[in-house]
């Protein structure tokens, strides 16, 4: 079986030589390109041929104090279709999420550099699990969209309905007929009515139960 071939991409030099001697004593690895150049990378990328071209991308996220490697990251992965794992000493949730986004398969941190030669086979054979880290780490963005679309939706519905229509649909919630509604509130039952198409007309609900537990949903109540 062929090595697998390993392009790094890494501006700690120190580090960056310490980890090609370390692939370098695996079996089946070999590093073909290494530099601490993110315009170096792009020279490779062009004149890469079979000999030198990657199965398998180590790279660094932060790459001169910016998050360069997010988007080397995209440009190796759509010019090569190498397998690209993203290496940091930081565990940034952004930065995570924007890697997968970018095109890379997995995500290790410095520190565990003992597993990298594992994850490395694992990735050149198209079976590279996300690993554990990485994984916490996007369920927990992707709970923090969700609550950003909560808080969006909500904030939706807080500009559209008045005070008094709010009051309204706490009442139909509580399961008061419009009659009643109209005596709590001291208004005809037609005023009740006419409140109430006006609500569904603005929150596209269906009929006033849906829109009251839309709202009891949304933290309104």
């Amino acid at each position: 079986m062929d090595n697998v071939k390993v392009w790094i991409v890494e501006d700690d030099r120190d580090w960056l030589r310490g980890l090609v001697a370390f692939l370098g004593s695996q079996a089946g690895i070999e590093v073909t390109f290494a530099s601490d150049d993110p315009e170096a990378l792009r020279v490779a990328l062009g004149e890469r041929d079979e000999k030198t071209s990657a199965d398998v991308v180590l790279m660094d996220i932060m790459l001169h104090g910016v998050p360069a490697g997010i988007g080397l990251a995209e440009e190796v992965a759509v010019s090569t279709g190498a397998r690209v794992i993203m290496l940091t000493s930081m565990e940034e949730k952004e930065f995570i999420f924007r890697s997968f986004q970018a095109g890379a398969i997995d995500y290790r941190i410095k520190s565990d550099f003992e597993g990298l030669p594992e994850a490395i086979r694992a990735a050149a054979r198209r079976e590279s699990p996300i690993s554990s880290a990485a994984a916490e780490r996007m369920r927990e963005e992707f709970r923090r969209l969700k609550r950003l679309e909560r808080d969006f939706e909500t904030k939706k519905m807080q500009d559209l309905i008045t005070p008094a229509e709010l009051e309204l649909l706490k009442l139909v919630d509580k399961g008061y007929t419009q009659s009643e509604i109209a005596g709590r509130l001291f208004v005809s039952i037609r005023t009740v009515k006419n409140h109430i198409n006006h609500i569904l007309k603005k929150l596209g609900s269906k009929g006033s139960k849906e829109a009251a537990q839309d709202a009891k949903e949304k933290g309104l109540f």
